[in-house]
């Protein structure tokens, strides 16, 4: 049964990061990757790493996902905005992640009452205190420059953000 879930799990992450791909609409696009990261995820329990699991469903597919369709949608605004949210909400933009989702969780609940995952090698449980010594202690210079990089992009943005806004301005003032 290992076998046939994994390879039934990499199916959905697949066809559901083709569709990221190929959909024309962005949040349709975004309601794909959050399927394919929790296939990510079903795989990470299913090889032994709940934690890791955890942390994508947590992380990935629940902030940073749900944080990006907030913004699609309230970038959107006016009458063509009230349009485009009702064709949003017709079956055929929700149905696909939908059932794709349907089939992980039936993935998962076959997985959940084994209590133990089976791997085809012995495999060693790593808890949240080891990942935080982990990162704290041998990790600590990747650590620190992965946060350098997300200061560096913070401030990019905010730069290239009030650099636009300023010209915006320039612009209106000068008609």
């Amino acid at each position: 049964m290992s076998a046939t879930v994994f390879y039934l799990t990499a199916a959905v992450a697949i066809v559901s990061t083709a569709l990221v791909i190929f959909s024309r609409n962005a949040v349709h696009a975004l309601l794909y990757l959050i399927v394919s990261l929790l296939a990510v995820a079903v795989i990470f329990y299913q090889y032994g790493a709940p934690f890791a699991a955890a942390l994508e469903v947590i992380v990935y597919a629940g902030a940073i996902m749900v944080l990006m369709i907030f913004v699609i949608m309230m970038l959107n605004q006016g009458d063509a905005a009230v349009n485009q949210e009702k064709e949003w909400l017709q079956p055929r933009g929700w149905l696909g992640p939908a059932l794709l989702s349907g089939i992980l969780l039936a993935q998962l609940m076959l997985l959940l009452p084994a209590g133990q995952v089976e791997t085809t090698q012995a495999a060693h449980y790593v808890g949240p205190k080891e990942v935080g010594l982990a990162l704290f202690s041998r990790y600590i210079i990747a650590v620190e420059l992965a946060s350098m990089l997300l200061l560096a992009g913070l401030v990019g943005a905010f730069h290239l953000a009030r650099h636009r806004s300023a010209e915006a301005k320039e612009v209106r003032h000068a008609d």
